[in-house]
């Protein structure tokens, strides 16, 4: 069972997608999250990049957060963050986009994020990407924070360059579940 935590939509049950193709973050995993964050959501932009059922971005809108964008390319994950959204009855708060993160973030540069949750399917190793993207893109703050759910110990992947540009300020893990929070350098 998903849910939202706390805040404005407390207790509602969310939707997930039948099948293997997306993994919800684990409640456990999530609170972690949150507990990084707290105090840093209250009137904050937020973007959820490969949004699955758009939980962590509406866990940050019931929190306080201005805005979540919620980001997938899968027609059938949009859908049910939609759901989600109306749901929650958190609408007013949210945007929900059907499209390809590269794209996205290139059609964003004039969007800047306070918050930016990526947690791309552990297999597409698509950490590297999407945070040089940010950067390349300028979709991000001096003060940004970024949440990356992983399965390694190192999203940079050998890549010291990218890795140059951001600060570790967090890692933990969950059995298998790595939480990175990252800042700009």
């Amino acid at each position: 069972m998903m849910r939202i935590i706390t805040g404005k939509a407390r207790g509602i049950r969310l939707k997930t997608l039948e099948g293997d193709s997306t993994r919800p973050t684990a409640e456990r995993v999530k609170e972690a999250v949150f507990s990084m964050l707290q105090g840093d959501l209250e009137n904050r932009e937020v973007l959820d990049l490969f949004s699955g059922s758009g939980q962590l971005g509406l866990e940050a809108v019931s929190r306080g957060a201005a805005h979540a964008t919620m980001i997938d390319n899968s027609p059938f994950a949009v859908k049910i963050i939609s759901e989600n959204v109306d749901k929650t009855k958190l609408g007013e708060h949210c945007s929900v986009r059907k499209d390809d993160y590269l794209n996205f973030l290139r059609l964003s540069k004039d969007k800047k994020y306070d918050i930016v949750f990526l947690d791309p399917p552990y297999a597409a190793n698509l950490y590297c990407s999407a945070l040089d993207a940010m950067l390349k893109y300028g979709v991000l703050k001096s003060t940004s924070l970024i949440v990356c759910e992983s399965d390694m110990d190192n999203i940079f992947e050998g890549d010291d360059g990218l890795a140059a540009s951001f600060n570790v300020i967090k890692q933990t893990r969950y059995g298998r579940t790595f939480i990175t929070l990252l800042s700009v350098r």
